[in-house]
């Protein structure tokens, strides 16, 4: 018997013309089998009624952050995470602006905001607003932050004028969002275990060897395969990051420990991602006390650290899909392939680095290399850098004959 529950779309109204199809959106989505949450802006009500909303998707409609019966509880918050998908539609210049600035001013932004579900933009206005700089900027922003742009289309507009800007017919927004979501859970019911962050290595009690890596792709990835229906355990060295939700978080120190708590997390993983920087070297000898300054010069001893990476990939049995990341200076392909060999593992995401690359920006690019094939993910922002791995791993795992993966919706 099929027990999985109905798709959850959080579906957001706001003030342009294209509001009057908001109603038949709702009917489109709930014929494909969606639940339907809807939220209005204030300027919504002024083109759609919340009785209309309400009658075709049967439930109440929200529309303010100042509803006390529903804040008792946050309710904000639980509508945040009750959605597996958010849909804005028509989604104004106007919201699209207060977006782009992170603004929480009523209860739809604040709920885009606090949302772990992949958020969808609708755009509708004015040929001339749709190509304004500043409407252009925003929209790419957005894009590089995660957000996904669905149309807008061409042709006649309520104004009077033809051109770019109309938004997309509801059929289709129904199709293309339900269709992106059941694409997106290509790790539905699997295991993956994330190691990110710098590990620090002590040399005393107040010194260690670090480096500059800060946790954000290796977060992104964590938060894409849970996006991809994964259940992910992270193990994270010191990073300035919060933890993300609905998701297993293991916080270590040193490479040693890093190891035993991803070997720990290991069993029942289908796949392992190591986009964690560890340390090559760790010092032979800790210092009990302070290393105190009594010379111009200090000699120290390190040793090899433990490589996490080639522990895994040189697992016996039934070992997980592995994939490594490498951060390069120089030569990056050819480095990148040598540590897939050496390495013994599935697959390298291979990034530049340097002075002003990859180590705490908010963008990146990478060369993603496996056996028999090589696929460049242009720059763009990291969560969207991590949806795309994660559709990538999920689709070369599966290729390899390794994996039967279906995309569904969790139960």
């Amino acid at each position: 018997m099929n027990t999985r529950r109905p798709v959850r779309i959080l579906l957001g109204v706001t003030g342009g013309i294209a509001a009057y199809k908001s109603p038949d959106l709702v009917r489109r989505l709930r014929e494909r089998g969606a639940e339907v949450q809807v939220v209005m802006t204030a300027g919504a009500g002024r083109f759609v009624t919340a009785l209309s909303l309400q009658a075709v998707s049967g439930r109440p409609v929200r529309k303010t952050l100042w509803d006390e019966a529903a804040e008792a509880a946050m309710g904000h918050i639980e509508l945040a995470r009750w959605a597996d998908a958010v849909l804005v539609a028509p989604a104004t210049a106007d919201f699209l602006a207060r977006l782009t600035h992170g603004r929480a001013d009523d209860l739809l932004t604040t709920l885009c905001l606090a949302t772990t579900a992949p958020v969808h933009l609708a755009p509708a206005m004015n040929q001339q607003m749709w190509a304004n700089a500043a409407t252009v900027a925003n929209v790419a922003l957005l894009k590089d932050r995660g957000f996904r742009i669905l149309g807008p289309g061409e042709g006649s507009q309520a104004c009077g004028e033809t051109g770019t800007g109309r938004m997309l017919e509801p059929e289709d927004l129904a199709e293309l969002v339900l269709s992106r979501l059941a694409a997106d859970r290509v790790l539905e019911g699997l295991k993956v275990v994330v190691s990110a962050g710098p590990t620090q290595e002590r040399l005393d009690p107040v010194r260690f060897i670090s480096n500059r890596s800060s946790g954000k792709m290796g977060f992104a990835v964590a938060q894409a395969a849970r996006d991809a229906g994964a259940r992910v355990v992270l193990v994270s060295g010191p990073v300035n990051l919060d933890v993300p939700p609905g998701l297993e978080f293991v916080a270590v120190e040193s490479a040693r420990q890093m190891r035993d708590a991803v070997h720990q997390a290991l069993p029942g993983a289908d796949i392992y991602i190591g986009t964690a920087a560890v340390a090559d070297y760790q010092a032979s000898k800790v210092a009990i006390q302070k290393i105190k300054t009594t010379s111009d010069r200090l000699t120290l001893e390190l040793v090899r650290a433990p490589d996490i990476l080639a522990s895994v990939g040189a697992l016996a049995g039934d070992r997980p899909f592995v994939v490594g990341f490498a951060a390069e200076t120089e030569n990056l392909e050819e480095n990148a392939r040598a540590k897939l060999t050496h390495k013994g593992v599935d697959m390298i995401a291979a990034n530049r680095v340097g002075d002003a690359l990859a180590f705490d920006r908010d963008d990146n690019s990478l060369l993603v290399l496996w056996a028999g094939g090589r696929e460049e993910i242009p720059t763009c922002g990291k969560p969207e850098l991590a949806r795309r791995l994660v559709a990538l791993i999920a689709r070369v795992r599966a290729a390899s004959g390794r994996a039967d993966l279906t995309a569904a919706v969790p139960g």
